[in-house]
């Protein structure tokens, strides 16, 4: 392990990006939206109705998503055209994070269209994101980068979300006339701070040589035939297809809680300034517990790191559904999730990556984030569905603490040195 290789500007450039597009998740995602949904376009309603309609918006986005990705994926590969699709869908989600600012209040059938289509710009960019590890890192050193990675995405989103918070709270310091106003244009800073931060991945990182590289009409072909050999010889990765049954199982839980955590404070009556300060203490502890984890994949392996953090996961789901009551409690489940949440993310990204062919990285990151946004679509729509039915938000996050549970079992099948050996039996075949 060389900590240097985090000063290379390809590396550099692409952890830049996620500094770029956690302003969204965070900002966005995790923050405004739910609040600023449930409390000005959904208006007047029982907050299960307005779970409901967050968890079908969000839901509704990663299955579109889900589809496309490994599509995508082997198109790009063949068009040797990462970058390019990273920039496309960076695009989108710039446009219709912006275009938040202008929907009216009642109107939340356009905010979930609109948030939707961000959305989907923002986990659409993810796939080829997370294919370019393998190009700016040696095989030894991902789970340092990828920890790096999601370091400065918690760093970049929480110091706009920081900035965002001051405005809502202090609208005058910024010439705002209220807090609605601030919560709007804060959707606008959100898409410059995206654009901005995406040109040094556009100039720095370059992409491994193309076998066969196609252009165009030419590369969607190539790719949708690849796409269908990668099916039929996808059961030589037998430890690939196991590690993805693991992970679709505990990141399903993982994206539920990123997604619905402000939702269930806002239904235990948890002041929304509290809420916003949980939400900064959980970026800027996880920025830290990336790092570290990181460091602790490289020292005893990317599985045993994510089992840490998944009995982590566990344990403080079911806690906050039996117990949490105080914000206090609500900070220390903010705490909680922060230490452990860009540890399981990036040490899954940086274990994926070693059991994968390496001339097929987009494909394989695309079925990979296929599980990623399947299981986005099942836990949001667990979470609406359990909280229309019982009315309690307590038992809609209380189901989510099983998944967990059976991913660390199949997890704890996984051999990654069988999975590396296969992968490279495969390279140059598919």
């Amino acid at each position: 392990m060389n900590i240097r290789v985090l000063r290379d500007r390809p590396v550099l450039a692409w952890a830049f990006y996620d500094w770029a597009n956690s302003a969204y998740s965070t900002t966005v995602m995790a923050g405004f939206f739910p609040i600023f949904f449930s409390q000005y376009w959904s208006v007047g309603v029982a907050g299960s109705v307005t779970t409901f309609r967050l968890g079908v918006a969000n839901g509704t986005a990663s299955l579109i998503i889900a589809f496309l990705a490994p599509v995508f994926g082997a198109i790009s590969d063949r068009g040797g055209s990462r970058v390019r699709f990273l920039v496309t869908f960076a695009a989108l989600g710039v446009v219709m994070s912006s275009a938040l600012f202008f929907v009216e209040q009642g109107y939340w059938q356009y905010a979930a269209i609109i948030y939707a289509l961000a959305t989907m710009g923002f986990a659409g960019g993810n796939v080829f994101y997370d294919s370019l590890l393998v190009d700016i890192s040696a095989p030894e050193n991902f789970s340092l980068v990828s920890g790096f990675g999601y370091a400065m995405g918690y760093l970049g989103g929480g110091l706009l979300f920081l900035v965002n918070v001051l405005m809502t709270l202090h609208p005058e310091w910024f010439g705002l006339a209220d807090a609605t106003q601030a919560v709007r244009v804060s959707f606008v800073t959100v898409a410059v701070w995206w654009a901005v931060f995406s040109i040094p991945v556009m100039l720095w990182v370059r992409e491994a040589p193309t076998v066969d590289k196609s252009s165009s009409w030419q590369a969607v072909a190539a790719g949708l035939k690849q796409l269908v050999r990668t099916l039929k010889k996808i059961r030589a990765l037998k430890t690939m297809v196991l590690f993805l049954v693991a992970y679709w199982l505990y990141i399903d839980g993982v994206n539920t809680i990123i997604k619905m955590a402000v939702d269930f404070g806002i239904n235990l009556n948890i002041a929304p300034g509290d809420l916003m300060k949980a939400l900064l203490l959980t970026q800027f502890v996880a920025f830290p517990a990336a790092l570290a984890f990181g460091w602790l994949g490289n020292r005893i392996g990317a599985k045993r790191g994510i089992m840490i953090g998944i009995l982590v996961y566990f344990v403080t789901t079911l806690w906050a559904g039996m117990y949490l009551k105080t914000v206090s409690e609500f900070y220390v489940l903010a705490i909680t999730i922060g230490l452990v949440m860009g540890g399981v993310q990036s040490l899954s990204r940086a274990l994926y990556a070693s059991i994968i062919p390496h001339d097929k990285t987009a494909e394989f990151f695309g079925f990979y984030n296929m599980l990623g946004k399947f299981a986005a679509v099942l836990g949001p729509f667990m979470v609406a569905g359990v909280a229309l039915f019982t009315q309690n938000s307590r038992y809609a996050i209380m189901a989510i603490a099983p998944l967990f549970l059976f991913g660390a079992v199949v997890l704890s099948l996984v051999d990654p040195d069988k999975g590396q050996r296969e992968a490279k039996a495969l390279e140059g075949e598919i």
